[in-house]
């Protein structure tokens, strides 16, 4: 049975919306009150100890987070431009003196007195005359390209770019000597590595900070020859001898003296050479006076299979790191890089571009800050041309990955430099080092 019962009316002057109100108010002041507390009782409650947590646990701990507490990948940043830094430990710091002595030398390449006689040992007429004739062959060919394509051909290289080449033909064929074991002064036979010995004051007055000490390998002669490792030019224009080291800073100080724009190239394994600037091709070109090499980048690493961590080029406007443009496939030709990070060896070639551009003339440096934006983008470039080379042998895609013409510039034979190397190493005598320490 059901009973219907009526509702019970409310009581006189009750309001239903202000009950409403009021109990809203009611849960904000109660809210309110525990988050106060919460907050007091973290600052008074002392911090716990940070916990050590061994790796081999992080992974277990990360993967009983939930997914959104993992933070999201930051690989991408590692494209983005690097920010130069300050060297901070004395690993950098070291690296820092040491990139800063070195930039010292090329500046010497501008003293009048050097200049003078470095042209006083070059034939002028014989340079110019070859100069001047493959560069009437150079543009003789572009005009004949010119007709055929029917559009405005360039020839490949200019008029200084063929005076640099006719120099290092005859630097390589006449002038100068590559230096293993000299020869007996006495009897001309053969010599035998006796080890290093303190210079004499006249070779350490010519920069020679060691000397290499011989002896006449003939049972009856048996004398003794000095090798000054010589770091000043004007002592190798006397000499006319030596190894890569000084190969690349005589041939430097002779580029320079026939107007070319000239750096130094330091490599931190055992090797030295020459960059000079081509305005014809707007960039730097490599130069190996030791091996006769023009505009050949990988002969170290695809040539003579050597793994190469850092090649800077340093002249009179300043440093650059051009160890792409020789090392272009970083995991199969680069050595580990850790003199310093990334960041601080950007921080470093800044600071000597500073230093040796500061006194220049104001219209000049606009003009190199645009030659330093053009090489970054050619190094850049040379690192994309090897990932699609790689990634070309895998694909039956004809072309993928070719470069240019000096892609194709690599020697397979041995050069005296390499068979001296090794010839080093096993007579325990020490690698090649920088022209500063008499290389």
């Amino acid at each position: 049975m059901v009973v219907n019962r009526k509702p019970v009316p409310p009581p006189p002057g009750f309001d239903p919306n202000d009950l409403t109100k009021r109990f809203e108010q009611l849960m904000r002041t109660k809210r309110l009150n525990d988050l106060s507390e919460r907050c007091r009782s973290r600052a008074s409650s002392p911090t716990p100890p940070a916990q050590h947590i061994h790796p081999s646990r992080m992974s277990s701990q990360h993967s009983s987070r939930p997914v959104s507490e993992i933070p999201p990948s930051y690989s991408s940043l590692r494209n983005l431009p690097k920010v130069p830094s300050p060297p901070q430990d004395a690993s950098s710091f070291r690296f820092r003196n040491q990139l800063l002595t070195l930039s010292v030398g090329p500046t010497k390449y501008e003293n009048p007195g050097l200049l003078d006689e470095a042209l006083a040992v070059i034939p002028l007429d014989r340079i110019y005359s070859e100069a001047e004739e493959e560069s009437d062959l150079l543009r003789a060919q572009a005009a004949s390209m010119e007709d055929k394509l029917k559009r405005k051909v360039k020839p490949e290289w200019g008029y200084q770019d063929c005076v640099i080449r006719a120099l290092l033909k005859w630097f390589k064929r006449t002038f100068f000597t590559f230096v293993n074991n000299p020869p007996c002064p006495k009897c001309g036979s053969p010599t035998v590595a006796l080890g290093m010995t303190p210079p004499l004051p006249d070779e350490h007055a010519r920069g020679a900070a060691k000397v290499e000490l011989y002896r006449c390998s003939a049972t009856n002669c048996q004398t003794h020859e000095r090798f000054p490792r010589y770091g000043d030019v004007w002592a190798l224009l006397q000499s006319r001898r030596g190894r890569c080291g000084e190969w690349a800073n005589c041939f430097s100080m002779l580029c320079r003296a026939v107007g070319g724009r000239v750096r130094w190239v330091w490599n931190a394994e055992d090797r030295v050479w020459t960059e000079v600037y081509s305005e014809m091709q707007k960039r730097w070109i490599h130069v190996d006076a030791c091996e006769e090499a023009w505009d050949n980048p990988r002969l170290y690493t695809e040539g003579w299979g050597k793994k190469l961590s850092y090649c800077i080029a340093f002249s009179t406007e300043g440093a650059t790191d051009v160890t792409r443009r020789y090392a272009r496939n970083t995991p199969k030709h680069g050595a580990e890089r850790n003199r310093c990070p990334e960041e601080v060896l950007l921080w470093i070639t800044d600071e000597i571009k500073k230093l040796r551009r500061e006194n220049m003339p104001k219209e000049d440096r606009p003009r190199l800050a645009m030659e330093d934006q053009r090489e970054e983008k050619e190094l850049r470039g040379y690192v994309v041309s090897a990932l699609a080379a790689e990634f070309g042998r895998t694909l039956p895609i004809r072309g993928l990955g070719q470069g240019r013409g000096d892609e194709q510039k690599i020697p397979s034979q041995r050069s005296g430099a390499e068979v001296w190397r090794e010839a080093g190493r096993s007579n325990g005598q020490e690698e090649e080092r920088p022209p500063r320490e008499g290389m």
